[in-house]
């Protein structure tokens, strides 16, 4: 770690908007309002007769809201990765990540799914995949999609993604492509430190993030059960799917507690007081998924023996919440299913302790035989 890098850590708890102080707070107020508003717009008309981002989207000339939310979101992207950069932008694996991550917003994320129905075309998102879109295996989603989208998604999703979390980690995707990781890397970057490394913390993740990843694959073999019976079966229906877009169903509610209460107003709205990555470390079903493939892949942290000094810089900007010191200091290389590969833990390091690396298990290395003792 050099000169840069030293003084972004030195800053970290001198700023106060940055460490749960009052103007944090209120920060993280305004996003979550954002939120609410955006999910519920409808609501807001009915009690106060605005609908405040509908009316920013049509003087901006975007279709309605959910494009000014694309819109807002690749500019956080930027004005974050520009911030990131100028804190972190000495490594070469950063930049090359952050530029990566962002370009892919701006093209796929925003661009992508604006042009296409411009053209006569279907809204698609090709940075995203099951179940972290969670409709995407729906059987009336796939038949609405274009036949190459449909064969993209399913291969996607169920062959391509876990095949590259075995090779490189789930790194490639939680790092580089997403979205949703793409915006905690950047513009949740000054709260990274935030996140907790507690022992209740990491139970409370080991537990929701799997129980959202049953509720999602549960409630993705229902829709493909409705889709197949529901016709015969209107009861089975209305609970599964519901008869109208305001029914409560379970696909509504999956909608509602996951897709916009976790993903939204907590996942990021709380950035400011939970730190960045709240909705990828507990909520994300997809990360569950690449995380029990990457630890039996090729990705894993290296540590080089004794030379740690115990500062502590690794577990404080580790934003999964992973108490990276205590591998280091008993020179054990590792691998977490929840470590999505950002690679801040090896940047701040100021000995050079720590590596990420692609290398299958070598029956040398102990530190990689005793993994099966300290990870979950």
């Amino acid at each position: 770690m050099d000169l840069q890098g030293q003084n972004g850590l030195l800053s970290t708890y001198r700023e106060g908007w940055r460490n749960r102080s009052l103007i944090g707070v209120a920060i993280s107020a305004v996003l979550v309002l954002f939120y609410v508003v955006l999910y519920w717009e409808h609501k807001v008309e009915e009690h106060f007769g605005v609908t405040p981002l509908t009316a920013v989207s049509e003087a901006l000339g975007l279709r309605n809201r959910w494009y000014l939310y694309g819109f807002l979101y690749s500019v956080a992207m930027v004005a974050g990765g520009v911030y990131y950069l100028r804190r972190h932008g000495n490594s070469r694996y950063n930049r090359y990540r952050i530029t990566v991550n962002i370009a892919i917003q701006i093209a796929l994320g925003f661009s992508l799914p604006f042009i296409m129905p411009l053209f006569g075309g279907k809204e698609i998102y090709l940075s995203y995949f099951w179940p972290l879109k969670y409709d995407y295996l729906y059987p009336q989603t796939l038949a609405d999609l274009p036949l190459y989208f449909a064969l993209y998604t399913v291969v996607g999703s169920l062959l391509a993604a876990p095949l590259l979390a075995v090779i490189y980690g789930k790194r490639w995707y939680c790092s580089w492509v997403c979205g949703c990781g793409g915006l905690a890397n950047t513009f949740g970057d000054p709260w990274r430190h935030l996140t907790s490394k507690s022992t209740k913390s990491w139970r409370f993740e080991q537990l929701s993030i799997h129980l959202v990843l049953f509720i999602a694959i549960a409630t993705t073999f229902l829709i493909g059960l409705d889709w197949l019976i529901g016709k015969d079966h209107p009861t089975f229906h209305r609970i599964v799917a519901g008869n109208d877009w305001k029914d409560w169903s379970i696909k509504s509610f999956y909608g509602f507690a996951v897709g916009a209460i976790l993903a939204g107003v907590i996942g990021t709205g709380l950035y400011p007081v939970l730190g960045p990555r709240v909705w990828c470390r507990n909520f994300c079903p997809m990360a569950a998924i690449l995380g029990w493939v990457q630890k039996v892949g090729r990705y894993r942290i290296k540590v080089k023996p004794d030379m740690c000094i115990s500062c502590g810089n690794c577990s404080t900007y580790c934003e999964m919440g992973i108490d990276v010191r205590s591998y280091a200091q008993s020179n054990q290389s590792f691998t977490r299913a929840s470590c999505v590969g950002c690679g801040m833990c090896a940047h701040m390091c100021p000995r050079g302790v720590l590596k990420l690396e692609n290398d299958w298990q070598r029956s040398g290395d102990k530190a990689r035989q005793q993994l099966d003792v300290v990870d979950f």
